[in-house]
């Protein structure tokens, strides 16, 4: 492991669709001046469609490629990509502490029902996502432990009022 860069740091946002993570991931990019690495967003610029996932992983593979960079250049780097899986959380927070970064996860969740609610209120995905898909889901994602919390460095606080982040 490299010795740690006193700036260098990556912020991972874990979740389900409508949990918050584009809102916190925002805030944070605002509050940290850090760069935000969004799969979707790249795939809606391209006008790639957001279910392909093969599209979805290689997009994935160039922004931690971009991010590692941007990390041995003692910069913030958000990757918000879900991450719904601990081996996913653990490859990347090794490869950023061997590059001497600190790494945060910010976990998000909510109730599927409530998740549902959000992603009907904003509407962008096409075809829409289905009730049944956000209930699976729910049981699908490895939701991080305690245990596995402690192996992160504090989280980083979002300087914009909370109460709005996830109306």
């Amino acid at each position: 492991m490299k010795k740690p860069n006193s700036t260098a740091r990556l912020i991972i946002i874990c979740g389900l669709p409508g949990s918050g993570k584009t809102t916190l991931a925002k805030c944070l990019e605002e509050s940290l001046h850090a760069v935000r690495l969004s799969p979707d967003e790249w795939m809606d610029v391209l006008s790639i469609n957001l279910y392909d996932e093969e599209a979805r992983a290689r997009i994935e593979s160039l922004q931690w490629k971009l991010g590692q960079q941007l990390l041995k250049l003692g910069l913030v780097v958000i990757i918000e990509w879900g991450t719904w899986g601990k081996s996913e959380r653990d490859a990347l927070r090794e490869g950023a502490r061997n590059l001497g970064a600190a790494v945060e996860l910010h976990y998000l969740s909510a109730p599927p029902e409530i998740l549902f609610e959000r992603i009907q209120r904003r509407g962008m995905e096409n075809p829409p996502i289905k009730r049944e898909d956000v209930f699976r889901w729910a049981e699908i994602i490895q939701v991080p432990t305690e245990e596995e919390m402690k192996l992160f460095d504090p989280a980083s606080k979002c300087t914009q009022n909370q109460e709005t982040l996830y109306a």
